[in-house]
């Protein structure tokens, strides 16, 4: 694991000469391949490195990272165009990576709260710095401190565990059953936040309409998932408390995910309906893993995958769209389809992918947690039928909102896709919908 930890520091140096914006991406996709041809057995540790190893976990969404900051760079062509500051861009591509990696990667308690937290600073700098509007700053800050002022009763639960238990490797604390409620909730809430469960949520769509296309596909394909990483990763050895106060978060996220999916309907920016509908998204994974079942678990890994693939996609074509016509509203972007019909074929498969049409790993991560969660009570059916319905509706209503309908007359030049955004759309699905064949990687794991 040091090896590719050792390329990425070694990459820093690249990011800051001229003309090195292909090539950084290209040496990532060489990373990413030689990533891939790691020997991975499904149920242990492997690769084992001082403090970093990697499991069926880590190894998944490493895979996701490495992959989504290689599109990260491909959606970015405008600031290579107008010059503006890329290599401090790509700097801080490659150092979220690094952090992100690190995160995934540590086997280390501290050290996973240490980057989990690193991850944020190059996320707010993407926001600051390179976003459109003068609200970013706004954004960065409810970003901050949401995910700030949670994270310290997580590094004092760590503590208190370290003071407890005189461990801090993650492998070792799945022989531990705790149950104490301060720390529950201390070691918990961060990881809720980060989601983000509903409630707790409203830092994520405006960090979303504010930051550039490289920021939405970040936080939407990674940064979601480090909230479910973590919890996988605890609710091992919380595992007797959290049977006892699990209702509760799986309540608040079944009667939120409907409400965020009402919400969609609302909107008038194409990234904020993104946006809500990947809390809708995130609200079912939280209730999959509260629920403590095997179904659960990898349903909620398999859709974190999926889901991380089919969103940062979407806001891709929604970049397009604005890199057109300078607006992100729904009022503006209609009558698409005859202007881009091939780009309406992308909007098509990736906005079926997202309401968990086949074959995309959403409808295989679905299932799943609809599976666990109706193992669970039976009522939560009610909440699921509503959720799964709505997100079918605001999906549909995206699509025939942006493609049909007369286009607006102020349009004065457009131009279709270039083949650089035809590839990087097919990079989002074609993996989102082929790794349907190797499901069992994820489903058969003990």
């Amino acid at each position: 694991m040091m090896k590719f930890f050792f390329f990425l520091i070694f990459m820093i140096p690249l990011c800051l000469l001229k003309n090195m914006f292909w090539l950084v991406q290209m040496m990532l996709f060489m990373l990413m391949f030689m990533f891939m041809n790691l020997s991975m057995t499904i149920d242990l540790y492997k690769n084992m490195s001082y403090m970093m190893s990697c499991d069926i976990l880590s190894y998944g969404l490493i895979l996701l990272s490495i992959w989504i900051s290689i599109l990260m760079i491909m959606a970015s062509e405008n600031l290579f165009k107008l010059n503006f500051y890329i290599n401090y861009f790509l700097f801080n591509v490659i150092f979220l990576l690094l952090m992100l990696y690190l995160t995934f990667s540590t086997m280390n308690m501290f050290m996973f709260y240490l980057f989990f937290e690193g991850s944020l600073i190059p996320t707010l700098m993407l926001i600051i710095g390179w976003g459109y509007q003068p609200e970013r700053i706004q954004a960065g800050m409810y970003l901050l401190f949401y995910t700030l002022f949670v994270s310290l009763p997580l590094l004092m639960g760590i503590f208190y565990l370290f003071n407890d238990l005189n461990c801090m490797l993650i492998y070792f604390l799945k022989f531990i059953n705790l149950n104490m409620y301060m720390l529950y909730f201390s070691m918990i809430l961060a990881f809720l936040v980060k989601m983000p469960m509903y409630f707790v949520h409203l830092w994520l769509p405006k960090a979303h309409v504010e930051a550039p296309v490289s920021g939405s596909m970040i936080l939407a394909g990674i940064m979601l998932k480090l909230g479910g990483y973590g919890l996988m990763r605890l609710m091992i050895f919380l595992q007797e408390i959290n049977m006892k106060l699990n209702y509760i978060w799986i309540v608040i996220s079944l009667l939120g995910g409907f409400y965020i999916s009402l919400k969609c309907f609302c909107q008038v920016d194409i990234k904020s309906l993104i946006a809500y509908s990947s809390v809708a998204h995130m609200s079912i994974v939280i209730s999959g893993l509260m629920v403590m079942n095997y179904w659960g678990f990898i349903g909620s890994y398999i859709l974190m995958i999926g889901h991380g693939l089919c969103s940062s996609g979407m806001f891709c074509l929604a970049n397009i769209s604005y890199e057109r016509l300078h607006s992100r509203s729904l009022y503006i972007n209609k009558g698409m389809m005859n202007f881009m019909p091939s780009m309406s074929l992308w909007w098509f498969l990736l906005l079926s992918s997202n309401m968990a049409a086949p074959p995309s790993m959403n409808l295989m991560g679905e299932i799943s947690l609809i599976n666990s969660l109706m193992s669970w009570s039976w009522l939560s059916m009610i909440m699921l039928m509503l959720v799964s319905f709505f997100s079918a509706g605001y999906s549909l209503y995206l699509y025939s909102f942006i493609q049909h309908g007369k286009y607006y007359s102020g349009i004065y030049s457009y131009y279709t896709g270039v083949s650089r955004e035809y590839l990087m759309l097919f990079l989002h699905w074609f993996p989102l919908n082929i790794m349907v064949l190797k499901i069992d990687y994820s489903m058969i794991w003990f």
